[in-house]
């Protein structure tokens, strides 16, 4: 789903970590410029924890680009503006009858490629060659992308594990705005090498999801009070922990409703949904998306 603009962010909403700090804008690049295009990819919160989360095939994924007549590389991404934690559960505010979310992802744009950090653990490959031209139409899709699609949605939702299910709700995170740069430059013109890719998706299992309304349908003066309550009660134990008692007591909690009364509330595009978990419940998987093929004329490698 698409937003006419990006509402401003609350100020308490804070990331421990700031967003994009040596962003810039997209440079305009010369039209005859011959421009590489790189995948990379590197395990979630690498600089913190090394390679640990790679282990696990948790991976975040970005594009590095280099002109050939400058000599200068940039990387591009797309990450939560308030972490991770932020964009999957909401705040439970004193005062406040509705769950407070922190919740917006965006692209961050910079010059350089910092080759040891996608190196070390992960990738950095080259996947196709653009001319200035291509790299130019990119960037106002780019400018478009950022400006209407503006919520992280950790979660893939689908009916069972097998590879044809139904997938209820599509997540919408780093790597997806990685897969729809690379469709967007296939559809200018540009061939992409035939190598592997391979991506994540943290998918949660469910019946048919059942629409529960918006936040002043629920939690409004004409809401319903006793659904409020069962949300509310559903993402407290998912708050920020301050010693590990609480932290496993809250885990006992979150893994008596998700697996064995089978409950899950999603929040998605503003609206709240319940999930009728079933087994497996929750997997993540680190599964091949072929690099796409355009429908231009082509350019590149």
């Amino acid at each position: 789903r698409r937003f006419d603009y990006r509402p401003e962010t609350d100020p308490y909403c804070q990331a421990r970590y700031t967003f994009c700090p040596t962003g810039s804008a997209i440079p305009v690049m010369k039209e005859e410029d011959v421009i590489e295009v790189y995948r990379l990819q590197a395990p979630v919160w690498e600089f913190k924890y090394g390679d640990l989360l790679g282990h696990l095939k948790i991976m975040h994924d970005a594009v590095g680009f280099k002109s050939s007549l400058t000599g200068k590389n940039y990387t591009m991404e797309w990450y939560e503006l308030f972490q991770l934690g932020n964009c999957t559960f909401p705040h439970l505010r004193p005062g406040m009858d509705a769950p407070f979310w922190c919740n917006q992802g965006a692209a961050c744009f910079y010059e350089g490629i910092d080759d040891a950090h996608w190196k070390e653990n992960g990738t950095l490959v080259l996947v196709t060659t653009i001319s200035g031209t291509m790299f130019n139409e990119m960037a106002q899709w780019v400018k478009y992308d950022n400006e209407t699609g503006i919520y992280y949605e950790t979660w893939t939702v689908q009916a069972s594990p097998d590879k044809k299910s139904t997938v209820w709700f599509d997540s919408y995170e780093c790597s997806k705005f990685i897969l729809r740069t690379y469709q967007k430059l296939a559809d200018l013109g540009a061939v992409f090498k035939k190598i592997q890719t391979n991506y994540t998706s943290i998918i949660l299992f469910s019946g048919e999801p059942v629409y529960l309304g918006n936040e002043t349908s629920i939690f409004g003066p004409q809401g319903n009070k006793t659904l409020a309550a069962a949300i509310r009660d559903f993402y407290n134990p998912f708050k920020p922990h301050q010693s590990v008692r609480e932290f496993f007591v809250d885990l006992f909690k979150i893994i008596d409703r998700v697996i064995l009364n089978h409950q899950f509330y999603l929040f998605y595009n503003l609206e709240y949904w319940f999930l009728p978990m079933k087994s497996p419940y929750l997997k993540i998987i680190y599964e091949e998306v072929p690099l796409p093929v355009g429908s231009k004329a082509s350019f590149g490698v």
